[in-house]
């Protein structure tokens, strides 16, 4: 008889199913990372950011960040007969006047899958103003693509290429009787100062939730990780669709 056989042998325990390999990891975080608050926009922001993509180049289903758990979650097929002409997104760490982060178009050749997240470059601003709200998009090169990676601005583009970006947000919410209007592209210039004044608008709501829920030191609170529980309190401006 083998010694595993005998009586000091331990009885072998089941393989844990994958969940409770997950949940007894000594790794393991309290809360999930968020892609719009966790994720770093990037030391050379606002030239140079991180863009979490929501939506792939080529695709008619309307993903969409879901404030509350982090995850993309499916909005709607478009109603429209078109597709993005590029992969859609958002940059992490920005706030806008409509409580979203900043909304970017990323030029590239190939389709990246949602909830993946890339760098970029700002080349320009589409304003937009969408259903009487501002709606402001950026555009943007994917700075690790060989194809897109030297434009700086839009003017470096096509007409063509430029007049069939503005022409899919005309017209991607006709048919839902949505009234959307693109006034005229604006210089990297502008973009930038968009992603700043996001950046900053971000900033400041982040510090005044903070502050607000703890007496901790201004560089304390400047420096911490924000998660989706220390965020969305009860008096919470930036709520779920």
């Amino acid at each position: 008889m083998s010694e595993a056989d005998g009586e000091g042998a331990k009885p072998k325990r089941p393989a844990p199913r994958l969940n409770e390999r997950i949940l007894s990891s000594p790794s393991r975080r309290s809360v999930a990372a968020h892609p719009w608050h966790d994720l770093d926009i990037g030391a050379d922001a606002p030239a140079m950011f991180n863009v979490v993509v929501e939506i792939s180049k080529g695709s008619k289903v309307k993903y969409e960040l879901d404030k509350k758990t982090g995850l993309i979650m499916v909005d709607r097929v478009l109603y429209s007969s078109v597709v993005y002409p590029h992969n859609y997104g958002f940059i992490p760490r920005t706030l806008c006047e409509d409580n979203d982060p900043m909304d970017v178009l990323v030029l590239m050749q190939e389709p990246v899958l949602p909830g993946c997240f890339l760098r970029a470059r700002a080349i320009g601003l589409m304003p937009m103003i969408d259903q009487g709200e501002k709606d402001d998009k950026i555009i943007a090169v994917c700075v690790d693509d060989p194809e897109y990676r030297h434009y700086n601005d839009l003017s470096e583009l096509s007409p063509h290429r430029v007049q069939e970006i503005r022409r899919f947000f005309e017209d991607y919410k006709k048919n839902e009787n949505k009234e959307v209007a693109v006034n005229e592209v604006l210089p990297v210039t502008a973009a930038r100062d968009a992603i700043q004044y996001s950046m900053d608008l971000y900033a400041h709501y982040i510090a005044q939730s903070c502050s607000s829920s703890f007496s901790a030191p201004e560089h304390v609170i400047i420096s911490f990780s924000v998660t989706t529980d220390r965020v969305f309190k009860s008096n919470s401006k930036i709520t779920a669709d």
